[in-house]
């Protein structure tokens, strides 16, 4: 079977497509056939050995997959040959077959394709999580999310409005802002791809206040990190829950009086421990995501395909920020 792989640290340049034997499942795991495979950010990480964690090589990318059982290894009860199922894997679902352990998987409801199944748990899953156990949204809540066209940013948009509140879009270009409208969000703030200085960091922080009204961000939800934190901290409402989500623009530097000011939290949001430590809360979750995919509430936005091969160039171009909302590898 076709797999690709990383062999060294580097960029998405290094990857390989490469001919291995197809695995067989041990105990408590299943053979799955891979139909779709989606990119997330981490996958930018781990090749260039960036991320928390670093399996050792050579290894496929990809954590997040859809696709359907090919074989069941001892023990697996609950699923069947032929059922169509996702998961989140954490790597090892650029290939054309792949081993995944059972308890990490999902059956998928009928209709769903399996790029929307394979763009489900990662995004949503850490939204869901970051919304309602860091960030306890309620209804009426302004929430102001940062690079909101991205996979995790409409997920976010998504999962807000469908928790009665109000959102605010921070994007980089229009084009962006056009596509969080759509995906529900009440105003779209415009900020910089180039370095700030003092005076236009300032100027941010006036428009995301302009735009979260009177009282501030009840939450923030922060993925792009860098430049852009320090001005939507001071737009964050009394009391309000700073969410720690990603930083592909950087680690921000913030500065603590803030959080005095405003008494105000910075919260953590990490989605791959919370499902290794409260897996019963996770699968409840993921069960709510059903809930709210078939009542049209959610619906994972696919901007792009690639053929397996061509799995490096989604990644880079999730790494340039390119991309708008998720992209995804297909397997024929």
């Amino acid at each position: 079977m076709k797999a690709i792989r990383t062999h060294e640290t580097g960029g998405p340049e290094t990857l390989t497509l490469d001919e291995i034997d197809v695995p067989s499942p041990g105990k408590g795991e299943v053979l799955v056939d891979v139909r779709a495979c989606a990119i997330n950010y981490p996958d930018t990480l781990m090749i260039r050995d960036l991320y928390q964690f670093k399996p050792e090589r050579p290894y496929s990318p990809g954590g997040e997959i859809a696709g359907r059982i090919e074989a069941l290894g001892e023990g697996v009860e609950g699923f069947e040959v032929g059922d169509t199922v996702m998961a989140g894997i954490g790597n090892g679902g650029l290939r054309e077959k792949a081993v995944v352990p059972a308890d990490r998987m999902f059956k998928v409801p009928d209709g769903i394709p399996y790029e929307k199944a394979a763009s489900l748990l990662m995004t949503y899953g850490t939204t869901i999580h970051g919304l309602k156990d860091r960030g306890h949204i309620k209804k009426g809540d302004t929430v102001l999310i940062l690079g909101a066209a991205g996979g995790v940013g409409l997920s976010a948009v998504e999962l807000a409005k469908a928790f009665g509140a109000r959102v605010v879009a921070a994007v980089s270009n229009e084009a962006k802002g056009e596509v969080a409208r759509k995906a529900g969000a009440d105003e779209v703030v415009i900020y910089p791809r180039e370095d700030m200085d003092k005076a236009a960091s300032k100027e941010l922080s006036q428009a995301f206040k302009q735009a979260c009204g009177p009282e501030g961000a009840n939450i923030v939800y922060d993925i792009v990190g860098g430049q852009y934190s320090e001005p939507a901290l001071r737009a964050i409402a009394w009391e309000g829950r700073f969410l720690v989500v990603g930083f592909p623009a950087g680690i921000a530097k913030m500065p603590l009086n803030l959080t005095l000011l405003k008494s105000c939290d910075i919260c953590g949001v990490f989605w791959g421990a919370f499902t290794a430590r409260e897996p019963v809360k996770f699968r409840k979750q993921v069960e709510e995501l059903f809930d709210l995919l078939k009542a049209g509430k959610i619906d994972p936005m696919v901007s792009e395909t690639f053929p397996l091969e061509r799995a490096g160039d989604a990644i880079a171009k999730l790494e340039n920020r390119e991309a708008v909302g998720k992209l995804v590898i297909t397997m024929d």
